[in-house]
């Protein structure tokens, strides 16, 4: 049976955006259970299984269900900001209720046969303080080697989606927001509807706080809800243009570009696979940075490419008049 939840007006005027690397670093880690998810990340599987092979992620393992059962809310809580650091989410999970976190790990090991009976499932419930402790240790030395050093270019994609979606919303209203997010999800009739399996008999029904919308790069092609008591409604949907992130830029540019631009520009424009950094373009083409930012300059100037700042960076990436050029429209 699919998800209903009917919003009112007081819910749609809540509806927010918000990046968690808390919830993506355990996205990644649901997908390294999950073969239906690895389309579009053979090439970043391969880069971490070496250092995969020398973490052990059993006592994650033992609340992930891989085939998709319930995952404790309280190991990824819905982040209250738009954008929170990793370290405050790690905190907040540190902080949990214990009681709380004990009534969603059996609701989890419920989700195996036999599992809250087994040696290992009776020591997590019996000290669930403890094991949220070290469930969050184990998670921040995941997201360092599996997420942190790719991160910022996750973020990119994550924004780049926001920024889409609040440009929809502009154009048309919250309406063309929900009724796009994902082929999964249904919007008509202020009812929501999210076509995924699983059991919905602890699922919450809007409240008057909203529905938190959180794109996600690991999460392709699931559509994942997070409406268990008490938490905010969350839904993570494939966040646009994921699937190009693990993809290497071209090693030419096509020819008729090369000829149009110039073979630097066109290299450069044709990288920009996803939102990167001056410093990042200049590493990726082996030029020197002063002559990258006057490419990215010009190619700025002429409305084919986007910069915002990013922390202590700016990132470039292409507009729709750029991906067009580029693919020959």
């Amino acid at each position: 049976m699919p998800l209903t939840l009917h919003l009112g007006t007081e819910d749609l005027t809540r509806c927010r955006f918000a990046i968690s690397p808390l919830c993506q670093t355990h996205e990644a880690l649901r997908l390294l259970r999950r073969p239906a998810r690895h389309g579009y990340h053979h090439a970043w599987l391969r880069r971490v299984r070496r250092t995969l092979a020398g973490l052990d992620l059993t006592p994650l393992w033992l609340f992930m269900p891989p085939a998709g059962g319930y995952t404790p809310d309280c190991l990824g809580p819905p982040p209250e900001e738009p954008y929170p650091s990793v370290e405050d989410e790690l905190a907040r999970m540190r902080a949990n209720d214990p009681d709380l976190a004990r009534s969603e790990m059996a609701r989890s090991l419920a989700c195996t046969p036999g599992l809250a009976e087994s040696p290992r499932g009776r020591a997590a419930l019996d000290d669930p303080a403890g094991t949220l402790r070290r469930l969050a240790d184990l998670t921040e030395l995941a997201w360092h080697v599996l997420l942190a050093p790719d991160w910022p270019r996750h973020r990119a994609v994550l924004e780049a989606d926001i920024a889409h979606r609040s440009r929809q919303a502009a154009d048309g209203g919250l309406d063309a927001v929900l009724a796009g997010l994902h082929s999964g999800i249904e919007w008509a009739d202020h009812t929501l509807t999210l076509r995924m399996t699983g059991d919905h008999d602890e699922a919450q029904r809007a409240d008057g706080r909203g529905v938190l919308l959180m794109p996600s790069v690991f999460v392709w092609p699931d559509v994942v809800s997070g409406f268990a008591r008490p938490w905010q409604p969350t839904v993570l949907y494939p966040a646009l243009g994921m699937g190009r992130l693990h993809q290497l830029p071209p090693s030419r540019p096509p020819e008729a570009l090369a000829r149009l631009l110039g073979h630097q520009r066109a290299a450069v424009l044709t990288g920009l696979t996803t939102p990167a950094s001056t410093t990042e373009l200049a590493d990726r083409h082996g030029l020197a940075p002063s002559t990258v930012s006057a490419h990215l300059t010009t190619l700025r100037e002429a409305g084919l490419l986007d910069s915002r700042r990013q922390g202590y960076y700016v990132l470039y990436a292409r507009t729709a008049l750029g991906d067009a050029l580029v693919e020959g429209k």
